[in-house]
């Protein structure tokens, strides 16, 4: 084992929720019993909610904040650095938007084929905010912090006026940047504009990692990941305790477990922001904790795919939705051979990362693989 001279305890996050993302995604293409009625606008109240099932989903809800945040994170932190060593500004912005094009355009693109028909996901959401940041790059962490904590607690009144659940009639653009739209031929799921202000806070906790180990400031980024944690969780129960404002207009229709975890998350509530950033954020500094204590295993199976994430993602999702698409696997089998099918996909992964990484570092210069 070696020191990292890099917080791996960011990478085994990110690896983490990949393996949590395969299960879900192996569910959505194979599995007849997936329910993903996460959303006002394809939930009618009363409907069912599995106990495995819908544990197998919600698990994965911790997917998406994490992914996004943590890209925030990453990006702020290469930026930043590069903006200390004097790098000129514009090759910086023109490397954000060359970098954020190329991730959004793999939703419609390679994503939309193999799903067999267009499609606006989270690779949408993280490319179309990481473009943002070029400008949004050039403003305080406090002003950064007003911007996201502001949708993030107002955005409901704004969805509200343009997005109406329950079937309504919704609009694409609107779609695109706050809601949610789904027919036969095109599926928008993940809104630019909340999906922004999780990047924006990434963006923000990357800075103070810097500042951090610059000795600017004194309280440890896992110390402030518990406190924000905790005081998340708590926001969290209470929006969903009073299950009025806050939901997206899924509410909580009974005290089960199942329906104080039934959460919007497409698109995100304050309920869904509030739990998965502070399960994220709780789970980052115990590692972080176990890093300082253990160090870093270079071939770790969370490290690994931590970092390989973007090749990770296109890889396992091309297979799936490819094989339920063309391959005439969708809906072919039930939750249990999906954990199996899972842990099977996984194990493949792993080598396949591994070579993956050890290729890239080999051709550092290589365009072809400077934003997998």
């Amino acid at each position: 084992m070696v020191k990292s001279t890099r917080i791996s305890a960011i990478d085994w996050m990110r690896g983490f929720v990949m393996i949590i993302m395969v299960l879900d995604h192996v569910s959505m293409a194979y599995n007849a019993g997936h329910i993903s009625n996460d959303s006002a606008a394809n939930y009618t109240v009363g409907d069912p909610l599995p106990a495995f099932e819908f544990f197998t989903r919600w698990i994965s809800h911790i997917c998406a904040p994490v992914f996004v945040f943590l890209a925030g994170t990453a990006l702020a932190i290469s930026v930043e650095r590069k903006v200390a060593r004097g790098i000129d500004s514009k090759g910086i912005d023109k490397d954000i938007l060359l970098r954020g094009a190329f991730i959004a355009l793999l939703d419609p693109t390679i994503t939309s084929f193999f799903s067999g028909k267009l499609t606006f996901q989270v690779l949408y959401a993280i490319g179309v905010a990481m473009m943002c940041m070029a400008f949004f790059r050039r403003l305080s962490s406090t002003q950064l912090l007003v911007i996201a904590l502001a949708w993030i607690i107002g955005g409901e009144l704004v969805t509200a006026q343009f997005w109406f659940a329950h079937g309504q009639e919704q609009s694409i653009i609107v779609a695109l940047l706050v809601g949610k739209y789904n027919t036969a031929d095109l599926s928008i799921s993940y809104a630019a504009v909340p999906w922004l202000s999780v990047m924006i806070l990434g963006w923000v906790f990357g800075r103070y990692i810097l500042d951090f180990g610059e000795g600017k400031i004194k309280t440890s980024p896992a110390k402030l990941l518990f406190t924000l944690g905790s005081f998340l969780i708590i926001s969290f129960v209470a929006v969903r305790y009073f299950n009025d404002y806050g939901n997206m207009f899924l509410y909580r229709e009974d005290f089960s477990w199942q329906q104080w975890l039934h959460v919007s998350k497409y698109p995100p509530s304050i309920s869904f922001i509030t739990l998965e950033l502070g399960l994220m954020a709780i789970i980052l500094a115990t590692m972080m904790k176990i890093e300082q204590r253990i160090g870093t295993r270079p071939n770790g199976v969370l490290l690994v795919f931590g970092q390989t994430s973007m090749m990770f993602y296109l890889v396992h999702r091309i297979f799936l939705t490819g094989t339920a698409t063309y391959g005439g696997l969708d809906n072919f089998t039930n939750l249990t051979n999906t954990y199996i099918i899972t842990g099977v996909l996984l194990l493949l992964l792993y080598p396949f990362c591994l070579w993956y990484r050890g290729f890239k570092k080999k051709h550092p210069d290589s365009i072809a693989l400077k934003y997998l």
